[in-house]
């Protein structure tokens, strides 16, 4: 288990769909000879920094995208959020493995936590492109689910997530559709813990986190 000390991922350890998904095909292609070799070797290949405590910074709003057409999502998606009466919570930066760090932070009355993610700087225009995740904790695990994220995200997420976490992909949907979608997702497992206005609004992605590096760490996914 994490120790408050910053690890790695262990790129040797993903499976090669999980690889692709984290830094693309291209250079995938690259690095598969050497990790053919480090899994043969039982050898760990670092990659990506993986901390346990979650670090956002928060920003100063301006106009977010880099570049028009992204510009234009990320305001459309905002409004979208706003329809739905989302509280914005304010614009952050979330260092992680993904590239994807810009988070715009949102609220959505009793049950559900929002962020509105890009890349400012991404390396695949596919992976930096805007997204909206929504999630809620559920009040009890007997389902054997402790939380539901649902996303608009193109991609599937890498590494996988927590087993105990019920992952819904619906790529590009509209947060209206979305919402909807969230909830009903939900539903079939009972009913979600409502969200306190006055708590900071990193806690359950905090906590998601938690979830994923625990399975990460037990499937060998993290090397000092």
């Amino acid at each position: 288990m994490l120790t408050g000390v910053p690890r790695r991922l262990n790129l040797a350890a993903l499976t090669d769909d999980e690889l692709q998904r984290l830094v693309g095909p291209d250079r995938a292609v690259t690095l598969l000879p050497d990790l053919s070799l480090a899994r043969l070797e039982g050898r760990a290949v670092p990659g990506p920094t993986v901390t346990e405590t979650l670090t956002p910074q928060l920003l100063e709003d301006r106009a977010w995208g880099a570049t028009p057409e992204q510009a234009r999502a990320i305001g459309a998606l905002h409004q979208d959020l706003l329809g739905i009466a989302a509280v914005t919570r304010g614009t952050l930066y979330l260092p992680g493995i993904s590239e994807v760090r810009h988070v715009r932070a949102y609220v959505l009355e009793p049950d559900v936590s929002a962020a509105l993610r890009w890349s400012e700087t991404p390396d695949d225009p596919a992976h930096g492109w805007p997204f909206v995740q929504l999630i809620s904790w559920l009040r009890d695990r007997a389902s054997g689910f402790a939380c539901v994220l649902t996303s608009s995200a193109r991609t599937p997420y890498a590494p996988a997530l927590s087993e105990e976490i019920d992952v819904h992909l619906h790529p590009d949907c509209p947060p209206p559709d979305l919402l909807s979608a969230h909830r009903a997702h939900v539903l079939r497992h009972g009913r979600a813990q409502k969200v306190q206005p006055d708590v900071d609004w990193v806690r359950p992605w905090q906590a998601m986190h938690a979830l994923n590096l625990t399975a990460w760490d037990r499937r060998g996914l993290l090397t000092e």
